[in-house]
């Protein structure tokens, strides 16, 4: 006989006890757990106490429950009631310096060749050109790639869809020098892109001038995507694949022999990484674009994007249009039309939802696009809900003296004013389904920030957490929601100050 299934909301304590019992319902152990402990969380019995605070020089990093200090050299992890040091790495010269660095985990259904392949990894890029993987628990090396004695390589970047990173080099500046003598640099920049699970070089490629055209600023790849941006404000995007399957000249292999180097061994010094995508003519453009400050996202269903077109009439406004017609949308033009030093942000909704959060100093609308693929008929963006601060939305310009004079302001007040309730950020905690918006509030004199958190699904504003520490918002702040923890990095000048918030019973 099957067992008895209640309709409606489960308390925490009952889905324990049936749990011990052995009853299961629809879904995986780990959802109910979350839904356990999302119970707990908006609980009045439970509070966020801060539990830990440390200062460092150089920047902090917290990436999926561990913090970074002192350019990753120091690890500490916060599952436990207050972090703990997970490992420290012995000091490394300057040469040797971690210039960048990813975290990454292979999926669970995953089979691997090698253990740790299937364990945490810290992806770190070194000073002097070597990509190291280390184990994300103990530190401990467990492989390392010597990219090119020829490029300084500094950033690294994911592609999370297609499981791939890559490593992109320095900018090839032309100097003065050169331009008077009449030489050329054709070369803007070198890209070598790697399959993470296990770690293996897909190839390297060159971005030329002389294939991708004059003013190219910056390239990343996202989606399968070449994204290619340039100083007349335009981005093209080429397809990924079709470069591979085009251009690639040889198929390399991490510690093997390629003819490319004369035989000698992919990955070991100085040889580095050979360029083995080969690109001889312009591929195919998928897409382009003119907007503002080169910026501009893909996503919802069907596919859409959004961006500002980069001339003044449309500052201050977004634009949501089909991917695959390039028309707007009805109600396509959002706009928050706020007087602020800071503008409004706009983004896709981390949750694959494909909805857009719009995010003001007063008010955040979470919209959604209705449409249907190949309809004909053009989509529309509408307002799924809003959020909104307490404060009030006419102040006086008016004020009375003590001697009884009538001042009346000749300015209006900013709606990012410190003096004014202001949203600064949203932070969706994907396993726990909540939204947790930062509020800040200047009328006591210094900056005051608590975070609400609201169902992603409806909005609804389910409970505030105060946060101790005066928020300036003249400095950089980040900060994280990550289950039963909250970490908040700030930066004062030059120095960094993480603060971490652990879920404990109330104190009473």
């Amino acid at each position: 006989m099957a067992p008895y299934r209640r309709k409606g909301a489960v308390n925490a304590a009952e889905l324990l006890s049936r749990r011990s019992r052995g009853i299961r319902e629809a879904g995986t152990l780990s959802r109910h757990n979350m839904r356990v402990l999302r119970g707990i969380i908006l609980q009045d019995s439970r509070e966020f106490i801060k539990a830990w605070s440390k200062t460092s020089k150089s920047t902090i990093k917290y990436q999926d429950g561990k913090i970074y200090l002192q350019n990753f050299q120091n690890c500490y992890s916060c599952v436990y009631s207050e972090p703990q040091l997970l490992y420290k790495l012995p000091k490394r010269s300057k040469l040797e310096k971690f210039e960048d660095a990813l975290l990454c985990q292979s999926s669970l259904e995953s089979t691997l060749a090698s253990p740790s392949d299937h364990k945490p990894s810290l992806l770190a890029l070194t000073a002097d050109n070597w990509l190291c993987r280390l184990s994300a628990e103990t530190g401990e090396e467990l492989q390392r790639v010597y990219l090119s004695s020829k490029h300084k390589f500094r950033y690294l970047g994911w592609d999370v869809t297609q499981e791939i990173f890559y490593v992109k080099s320095v900018q090839n500046k032309e100097s003065s020098l050169a331009r008077q003598a009449g030489i050329t640099q054709n070369t803007v920049m070198h890209m070598a892109i790697f399959h993470v699970f296990p770690l293996q070089i897909v190839g390297m490629l060159e971005i030329n001038k002389k294939i991708f055209g004059n003013g190219v600023t910056d390239v990343d790849l996202s989606l399968g995507v070449l994204v290619v941006s340039y100083s007349n404000k335009s981005v093209k995007l080429y397809s990924f694949e079709h470069i591979v399957q085009k251009y690639l000249t040889e198929k390399l292999m991490l510690g093997k022999q390629s003819s490319l180097l004369g035989g000698k061994t992919v990955g070991d010094t100085p040889f580095g990484i050979p360029v083995n995508i080969q690109i001889t003519d312009c591929p195919p453009v998928l897409f382009e674009v003119s907007c503002a400050h080169n910026s501009f996202q893909i996503g919802g269903y069907p596919w859409h994007y959004i961006y500002t077109p980069p001339h003044k009439s449309h500052e201050g406004t977004h634009h949501i249009c089909s991917l695959k017609e390039s028309t707007l949308a009805i109600n396509g033009i959002q706009n928050m039309d706020c007087c602020s030093l800071v503008s409004d942000a706009i983004f896709f909704h981390p949750d694959d939802s494909g909805r857009i959060f719009h995010v003001g100093p007063a008010t955040i609308n979470v919209l959604k696009i209705k449409g249907e693929l190949n309809s004909g008929l053009p989509s529309k963006v509408v307002k799924d809900f809003s959020m909104a601060t307490l404060r009030n939305n006419n102040p006086s310009q008016v004020t009375v003296t003590s001697s009884g004079r009538t001042v009346k302001k000749r300015f209006h007040q900013l709606d990012d004013d410190p003096d004014l309730e202001t949203f600064h950020m949203v932070e969706y905690e994907d396993e726990l389904d909540l939204l947790a918006v930062v509020v800040i509030n200047g009328e006591e004199g210094e900056g005051r920030a608590h975070i609400r958190l609201h169902d992603n699904q409806s909005g609804q504003l389910l409970r505030t957490v105060d946060l101790e520490e005066p928020w300036d918002e003249t400095y950089r702040h980040e900060l994280f929601f990550d289950k039963d923890t909250i970490v908040h990095i700030e930066q004062k000048n030059t120095n960094f100050c993480c603060h971490v918030y652990k879920l404990k019973a109330a104190r009473k």
